[in-house]
């Protein structure tokens, strides 16, 4: 088959790469129909996960067509279409019995990191019972491509750990796709405002159109949120970025007794300014997505309630995904939001 391989630092290539097979009986063997670019991809091509070795085929957002099944697997069968979850989970773990299937001591975040991912024709999904959903008939692949992540993350990791409540003055550094995800699942609790931070002017644009009341650069955040909150601060700040100086900002505009959630994939320290919080009684969450919860957001998408399409700004052919990882890294040229690749 043909895949998207990581060779080190700078180095990737669409090549001949071994067919996957079963290793497990609760694999699948999945034909990938369509996969995406992250945010974390980037990452990875500047070495900043040492977790992907060399050889290894990036990508953790897809969704597909069963093609095989091992022998213990029962909720799907050939012929389904479904949504690879980018966490595996094994079910029986310390932390799967407990729900954090992120933190799956056999699984975790495996695909396109410490096994081959879903940039590929073709890609073996372990643990399969808990980490693939079928894809109601009615829906299409695009509707429901970025649960396999980014909308899971944005409202997993955002808004249900930085408990957003309605009425809440909710803050997100950064109006990427995981920024932009947060924004779009957290209106799915009514709050009062929603203020974006963003560099980019076109990008706060778009941040409003995907529904933020508020979207300013870094100079006008503090301002604008004191305005909001009589100068109390946010009741959840949000950080989709993964850079210090945004985390720091994000800290920095969180009231007393509120909630601080970080998304950003951090690739070195970042400074947790404890002289100024550690009186504030403030609630600081990190982690990585479950799951869990694509269910419930493939419910909010078949009702209307959410649609994360609009977040497509590229559509290529997989054997095209090289042209797309460039489009998808030079972003501030190209406007790229989310690349998607169809088999």
């Amino acid at each position: 088959m043909k895949a998207l391989v990581y060779d080190g630092p700078g180095q990737i290539e669409y090549r001949d790469h071994p067919d996957p097979g079963l290793k497990d009986d609760g694999d699948i063997l999945l034909r990938v129909t369509h996969t995406t670019i992250c945010g974390t991809d980037s990452h990875i091509l500047k070495g900043g996960v040492p977790t992907v070795k060399p050889g290894t085929v990036l990508g953790h957002e897809a969704t597909g067509v069963v093609e095989e099944v091992g022998r213990s697997v029962r909720n799907v069968r050939p012929g389904d279409r479904v949504i690879a979850s980018c966490v595996s989970a094994c079910g029986y773990c310390r932390f799967c019995t407990v729900g954090m299937y992120g933190q799956c001591l056999n699984g975790g975040w495996a695909l396109g990191n410490t096994i081959d991912g879903v940039q590929a024709e073709y890609a073996r999904i372990p643990f399969a019972q808990n980490s693939v959903h079928r894809i109601p008939d009615d829906l299409t692949d695009e509707q429901v491509l970025f649960l396999s992540d980014i909308l899971a993350t944005g409202y997993e990791v955002g808004v249900l750990r930085g408990e957003v409540r309605p009425g809440d003055t909710v803050v997100i550094v950064g109006a990427g796709p995981v920024g932009l995800s947060t924004v779009v699942t957290a209106k799915l609790f009514s709050p009062r405002n929603i203020v974006v931070v963003e560099r980019s002017a076109s990008r706060r644009e778009t941040a409003l159109k995907f529904g933020a009341t508020h979207a300013v650069d870094e100079s006008q955040a503090a301002a604008t949120v004191a305005e909001l909150t009589d100068g109390l601060g946010a009741d959840v700040t949000i950080e989709a970025v993964g850079y210090p100086d945004a985390f720091e900002l994000t800290a920095s505009l969180v009231r007393s007794g509120g909630h601080i959630a970080n998304i950003g994939v951090h690739e070195g320290p970042a400074t947790l300014h404890l002289e100024t919080l550690w009186a504030k009684q403030i609630t600081l969450t990190t982690g990585i997505p479950s799951g869990l919860t694509i269910p419930q957001l493939l419910n909010s998408i078949a009702t209307g309630a959410l649609d994360a399409t609009p977040m497509i700004s590229h559509r290529l052919k997989l054997d095209e995904i090289m042209s797309g990882y460039d489009t998808f890294t030079r972003s501030a040229e190209t406007g790229a939001l989310k690349v998607v690749l169809t088999n």
